[in-house]
């Protein structure tokens, strides 16, 4: 039987380059949506191209009842996944004297609280499984150095790698590793409106990352040959750090 995983944020961006690798590499996928279902149903028929089954899921990770319930419903028809990833989130930046509550409030909620409220249903299935599984949840350069205009992003972003570091201790003696993939700056859709030229000179390799290459360090995490990692934070950032 094929194993599954579960993709959040799949249907654009590293979401859907993370979902279409791991298909590649034998996998069937949960994509899962928040609003942008035609990108989903385009990201499924690429799979499915691959002759990997892969299903749409949708939820709003700030949701927690809304989350659970899509996500236990899924549990009840197709039983617990071999792993998932987490990668949906979002921005909302401002200097910190002008940052809004709202703004605090919705990027905490959503990438932070949208850990725990994706996570938390799936635990207990995915040990019970009783055999290995991987979580890997996407953090960022923001999160390990900061970053100007982007303290509640940063601060969400910190805040997953410490509940990674936590988890995986937790989960480690049921061979479930939980470890934490942390980009520079990728070419997506976030990041179009950047000042490209100025944010080149600050990356050794001079430029910005692609979607892919998150993918292919997500995937190995996810494969059979990376069992003996885990709590571990691998930054993907062309040599800024």
């Amino acid at each position: 039987m094929t194993d599954t995983i579960l993709v959040t944020g799949a249907s654009k961006g590293i979401g859907a380059a993370t979902a279409r690798r791991l298909a590649r590499d034998g996998f069937d996928i949960i994509v899962h949506y928040h609003a942008d279902r035609a990108g989903a149903d385009a990201v499924c028929a690429d799979i499915a191209a691959l002759g990997r089954n892969a299903r749409p899921i949708q939820f709003d990770i700030a949701n927690r009842n809304q989350t659970r319930t899509a996500i236990e419903a899924d549990l009840a028809q197709n039983g617990a996944p071999y792993g998932v990833v987490l990668n949906a989130g979002l921005t909302r930046d401002a200097a910190f004297p002008a940052l809004e509550d709202d703004e605090w409030d919705t990027v905490i909620n959503t990438n932070l609280g949208g850990f725990y409220n994706v996570v938390k249903p799936l635990v207990m299935p995915m040990v019970q499984r009783r055999k290995p599984g991987r979580i890997v949840a996407l953090t960022s350069i923001a999160g390990i150095a900061g970053n100007r205009g982007q303290v509640n992003y940063a601060a969400s972003k910190a805040g997953i790698i410490g509940a990674v570091k936590s988890l995986a201790l937790e989960l480690a003696k049921r061979n479930i590793t939980v470890n934490a993939v942390a980009p520079g700056i990728i070419e997506t859709q976030m990041t179009a409106d950047l000042p490209e030229a100025d944010l080149r000179a600050m990356i050794p390799l001079r430029r910005f990352g692609k979607t892919d290459e998150i993918a292919a360090t997500i995937a190995f995490l996810c494969s059979a040959d990376a069992a003996y990692i885990t709590r571990q934070v691998i930054s993907v950032n062309g040599g800024m750090l």
